[in-house]
């Protein structure tokens, strides 16, 4: 598109489905003072059953996953996250970190409340939960990219109530159902501009007209079911919700190129059945590129689900470690828990592969991993354990993130805070969030 030539008011509309009007998303065309905006994104991965902290009698202090030694003024890594330490000024740890609904709920909800800090033992009337934080993100950068959200998890789906296989839940505190199968990731993301534009604009209108049908007498029968049976049907109409705001997203950006990528490296037979790393590592390029071509702002990746749920669960057996990743969280004799530092160890290098990846993608100003905030943690700190989450956060330079330090609260600090931290760093300025009391000045968000 030669943008020289072409300029567009930033109020521009396209003529959307029936008629209704739909704004354009920000585009080259629209001028250099809307177009230069560089792309503010956020990312959340997640691993259930906490992390290793060996216990001090079995003299594992260096395979602990908090830094446990000072250098010259300067954390040393930990064996399991020493596959990090390149990305030293470009991430931080953070301690003693929880949610105030932990201690007070089942156990293993802590990877549902891990984004939303609900109050699950006091939900809002209807739901059994809240708002996550991506997408609150992502209902304020949808109208900048081409999918609102991605949402990816090893297992797919939503799994069932407090054995969640998602950690994303909609506005309206709904399970949003995750991919796990990287060829309909890929699909998804990238093949929407393949063939005619005509053809596919013709297909996504079938498809939403297809989804307005099947919600409408899903509703109609939803007035007929008892309880149960009703909350099953909410999960369902949440699902399609988010099909639709996918496809209504896509029509309205079928007209513009996607960006000219690299896509060799991708295997996109990749299986959760085959070879972890493998996998993990395909997933993640697949979140890489659809940040670097800005098709999303927002994403989550749920690694593992918590009680030993899924196929991630064996994992550490593949590896040619003693037990499966649940059984090591509650290992307390000193092989047990070596092992479970060393399952860490793998995850440490695929959060690496990762940050390598998006650091090797270039925005206008800076690398794609200086322009996103990255969050990778669990729920709990050793296993059902809500106190001391595990939080490790990376990139956001441009967004005034301040890196290299192991943050330390003085006491318990709301996890909200972290999440109200990184909205106000994103220029989201929600005034709250969750059971959040305030933003954390002084800490790794030096501007909030």
């Amino acid at each position: 598109m030669n943008t020289s030539s072409l300029r567009l008011d930033r109020r521009a509309f396209l003529k959307g489905i029936g008629g209704a009007a739909l704004a354009l998303p920000v585009l080259d065309a629209m001028g250099a003072e809307v177009a230069e905006q560089t792309p503010k994104r956020f990312c959340a991965i997640y691993t259930a059953n906490g992390m290793s902290l060996p216990k001090a009698e079995h003299g594992l202090d260096e395979w602990s996953w908090f830094p446990r030694q000072e250098k010259d003024g300067r954390f040393v890594f930990g064996k399991s996250t020493e596959p990090l330490a390149p990305f030293r000024s470009k991430l931080s740890f953070m301690s003693n970190l929880y949610h105030p609904s932990g201690p007070k709920s089942d156990p293993h909800t802590c990877s549902d409340m891990w984004l939303t800090g609900a109050p699950l033992y006091n939900p809002k009337p209807g739901t059994y939960n809240t708002a996550g934080l991506d997408q609150v993100i992502a209902s304020h950068t949808k109208q900048y990219c081409r999918q609102p959200s991605l949402i990816l998890s090893i297992d797919a789906g939503t799994g069932y109530l407090s054995r969640t296989g998602t950690i994303s839940y909609s506005l309206d505190g709904r399970p949003i159902p995750a991919e796990n199968n990287p060829r309909r990731v890929f699909d998804r993301l990238f093949r929407a501009d393949r063939g005619s534009i005509q053809s596919e604009r013709e297909k996504l209108q079938r498809r939403i007209k297809l989804v307005d049908a099947v919600a409408a007498n899903a509703k109609s029968l939803d007035q007929q079911l008892g309880k149960s049976d009703r909350e099953r049907m909410d999960q369902y109409l949440t699902s399609l919700n988010e099909v639709e705001s996918r496809l209504i997203a896509s029509e309205k950006w079928i007209d513009i190129p996607l960006k000219k990528q690299d896509y060799s490296h991708l295997n996109l037979d990749a299986s959760p059945e085959g070879e972890p790393a493998e996998y993990y590592r395909n997933m993640f390029d697949l979140m890489a590129l659809a940040f670097d071509a800005d098709i999303t702002r927002s994403a989550t990746f749920m690694l593992n689900r918590e009680d030993g749920m899924g196929i991630s669960d064996t994992f550490p057996l593949k590896l040619g470690l003693a037990k499966t990743h649940h059984n090591l969280s509650h290992a307390t004799d000193k092989e047990g828990q070596l092992h479970f530092a060393q399952y860490d160890l793998f995850l440490s290098k695929q959060i690496a592969h990762f940050l390598e990846r998006m650091e090797g993608y270039k925005d206008r100003n800076g690398s794609v991993l200086d322009n996103t905030i990255v969050m990778f943690g669990s729920g709990a700190s050793t296993t059902h354990n809500s106190h001391n989450i595990p939080t490790l956060i990376a990139g956001g330079a441009n967004m005034g993130l301040k890196h290299g330090q192991f943050w330390k609260g003085k006491e318990e600090t709301r996890m909200s805070n972290v999440h109200l931290s990184i909205l106000h760093s994103m220029g989201i300025g929600e005034e709250a969030f969750s059971d959040s009391t305030g933003t954390l000045s002084g800490s790794i968000f030096s501007k909030v």
